[in-house]
């Protein structure tokens, strides 16, 4: 459905978020009939269903852009403006803005993702006023008050040097780096130990510019608000932004070729092991077989090829996992499991082979309906509140799928068939892997850590 409403002014609201209160969501069935496309009066759309279960509002939206669109060589601005933007806006200093927010329970907050810069807002239903109205002001007059940009930068340096000894985040970064070398894909969303400390008042300012603009925006609403009034809230807090971004063009790339293996040597007890490859993208007619049997391979928790074979059968890992990652320009599969440092050959092995096995057969029709079982069934856990309903129409919309697609998944998962799902499985590992293993070197693997020299009296 999809509402028109005659040219109105907009005053001035806003959005942010409710606290520590969840809206039971409609059934999935539900929520896919009553999912409203709204336009404005502003020209502003949103996917929006009205639920008065609970007089809460949730709100997700998202940008155009993300860290992608980072200036050359300061990796980490979009995550430092996700992380000022509510450090204070207009007349009301850091201070004043959290007051604000914590005395209505609004719970307002932005991230970077690679393609997207996004936003969350929840709010009591008689709070939204107030709530849209900060919400404008943060995306429309951000202070980056120097005192709050130090300190925010001071957090991010502090993760950053956390995550330099972390074998998991060592692993994670090598691993976008192998596969993605240059490109802006390669580098992390939070930036690095050199970059964060040489950004500026004026790339955060510059970013907001040219990446927080009408033309780009994405809205999901679920809650308790009628179409009129959400219209009126909508252009109140967007209108005044640019109706255009600026957004740097980014290149489609390919994940690199299959197979390699990186090492970084880190002396830790256990060893972390990230592997991976090129992926299939949203908008391939074949995602949704390869999303499937990557459920059956590493994607089904205790009941994952994966987890048998590395965990249950062999002993080898507590916990080891895979999953598909589309971006805007490119697509990959990346896994990761740990283990002790002695064992991290004979791991590595057991998922190549395994790898290697289904690639060749692909999965069994009795895997292959299970699986298909387990992804309808889950659905309805998926979106079992407002905000988590929000947060999938706001993905549906990323991913260029229609507003229906709720009620249509069902049926596009059963239509894969078991020669679909064996091409799939072809096609992601049929190559091997990309791995990056971060942990003791090899020959020092099988001997336990140095004790400590005795110190001399």
């Amino acid at each position: 459905m999809t509402y028109f409403f005659p040219r109105a002014r907009g005053l001035a609201l806003s959005l942010a978020a409710c606290a520590a209160l969840s809206l039971s969501a409609v059934s999935p069935s539900q929520a896919a009939a009553r999912i409203q496309h709204l336009i404005s009066p502003g020209g502003i759309e949103a996917w929006f269903v009205q639920d008065a279960t609970v007089p809460l509002i949730a709100m997700e939206y998202s940008f155009a852009g993300g860290s992608a669109q980072d200036p050359a060589g300061k990796p980490g601005v979009a995550n430092l403006v996700a992380d000022l933007l509510d450090e204070g806006s207009g007349d009301l200093d850091s201070k004043s803005f959290h007051e604000r927010l914590d005395r209505r329970a609004i719970e307002l907050s932005f991230s970077a993702s690679r393609d997207t810069f996004r936003g969350s807002l929840r709010m009591l239903r008689d709070n939204k006023d107030e709530a849209f109205d900060l919400l404008r002001m943060a995306l429309t007059a951000p202070r980056f008050d120097t005192v709050d940009v130090e300190r925010i930068r001071s957090q991010v340096i502090s993760g950053l040097r956390r995550d330099s000894t972390n074998p998991t985040s060592l692993a994670s970064r090598k691993f976008l780096e192998v596969a993605f070398g240059d490109h802006p894909y390669g580098r992390q969303t939070s930036g690095s130990l050199e970059s964060v400390p040489t950004i500026t008042v004026a790339d955060l300012r510059e970013y907001a510019g040219r990446v927080l603009a009408r033309d780009g925006l994405k809205i999901a609403v679920v809650g308790d608000v009628d179409p009129a009034t959400l219209g009126k809230l909508l252009d109140q807090t967007f209108g005044s932004l640019p109706a255009k971004a600026s957004l740097m063009p980014v290149a489609d790339v390919a994940a690199a070729k299959p197979p390699q293996r990186a090492f970084v040597p880190l002396d830790v007890p256990q060893t972390v092991i990230n592997f991976g490859g090129p992926g299939v993208k949203r908008s391939d007619p074949n995602f949704m077989a390869a999303y499937i049997v990557n459920h059956i391979l590493g994607g089904g928790g205790l009941s994952s090829r994966l987890y048998r074979e590395v965990r249950e059968k062999r002993g080898l890992a507590y916990s080891v996992f895979e999953s598909l990652l589309w971006m805007d320009h490119s697509a990959v599969f990346i896994g990761s499991t740990g283990t002790r440092a002695d064992r991290a050959g004979d791991t590595i092995d057991a998922v190549e082979k395994e790898i290697r096995r289904i690639a060749e057969e692909g999965p069994t029709q009795k895997e292959l309906d299970e699986a298909k079982s387990y992804l309808k069934g889950s659905q309805m856990l998926a979106l079992d509140t407002s905000s988590k309903l929000a947060q999938a129409l706001l993905q549906y919309q990323q991913d260029k799928l229609p507003i229906d697609y709720i009620e249509k998944r069902n049926a596009i998962v059963d239509a894969v068939t078991l020669d679909d799902a064996k091409q799939a499985a072809r096609r992601l590992w049929g190559e091997g892997l990309l791995t990056v293993v971060v942990g003791r070197a090899p020959q020092a693997a099988a001997q336990p850590a140095a004790a400590p020299a005795p110190k001399s009296n």
